[in-house]
């Protein structure tokens, strides 16, 4: 069973998440909180596997709710729930931990699977939030080219990672690169720890940063596991 938490000021949303999750057998809504201080307080205490995070609450917003948990060792997985998709705030999300970023208009089965998904210990953004992030590092030149952040890494793990950055699943890399399945998984779990990164969403993020990759690279549809 996929214990959640959910955390956002608007009440008649909150259960109508609650109703989602709900129908399904594997899910279950475990507390509820109406700011990120609270709902800081919350998870600290339930210990949920997920947390649906509002961005913009009352008292604490959501991106520095998102920053005490992830710093304090917090296991619950956070995904951002939010009404627009404002570049600023994706950005900030995803560096202040969230493995996941939902817009609340999304249909019900997708946020179902982004639960399941971060449970999984898997990271995901939706594919157009992925082409607004990566379209946002092109337009306002935040690209950075940093080779030396990456000399701890051997020439296969940069491979994969920048296969990964480019919106690539790990089976699509795995063919790619003429690799079992099994043997990407590794090779991007020891990249992530060398250069100290939570999941692939922030393994792109990063990518992008030190200009690893560039907008148009790849085909950046969407990030899953």
């Amino acid at each position: 069973m996929i214990a959640v938490v959910l955390v956002d000021d608007q009440a008649m949303l909150r259960t109508g998440i609650r109703l989602i999750l709900e129908t399904e057998d594997d899910l279950r809504v475990v507390g509820e909180a109406t700011d990120g201080a609270d709902g800081v307080d919350l998870v600290r205490r339930v210990r949920p596997d997920v947390v649906l995070m509002d961005i913009q609450m009352p008292v604490l917003d959501g991106i520095e709710a998102t920053r005490r948990l992830t710093q304090h060792d917090v296991d619950a997985k956070v995904v951002v729930l939010t009404t627009f998709e404002h570049d600023d705030l994706i950005v900030e999300a995803l560096r202040a931990g969230a493995s996941g970023f939902v817009l609340k208009n999304a249909p019900a089965e997708q946020l179902v699977d982004a639960v399941r998904t971060v449970a999984a210990g898997d990271a995901l953004l939706g594919p157009s939030v992925t082409r607004r992030l990566i379209e946002r590092f092109a337009s306002h030149g935040l690209v950075t080219r940093r080779d030396d952040l990456l000399e701890v890494l051997t020439d296969r793990e940069r491979e994969v990672l920048t296969h990964v950055a480019q919106g690539r699943s790990n089976t699509e890399v795995a063919a790619a690169l003429y690799l079992g399945e099994a043997t990407v998984k590794t090779h991007l779990s020891r990249a992530l720890q060398k250069l100290g990164l939570r999941d692939r969403v922030h393994a792109v993020v990063f990518a992008y940063e030190v200009g690893l990759v560039t907008p148009g690279s790849g085909a950046l549809d969407g990030i899953t596991s």
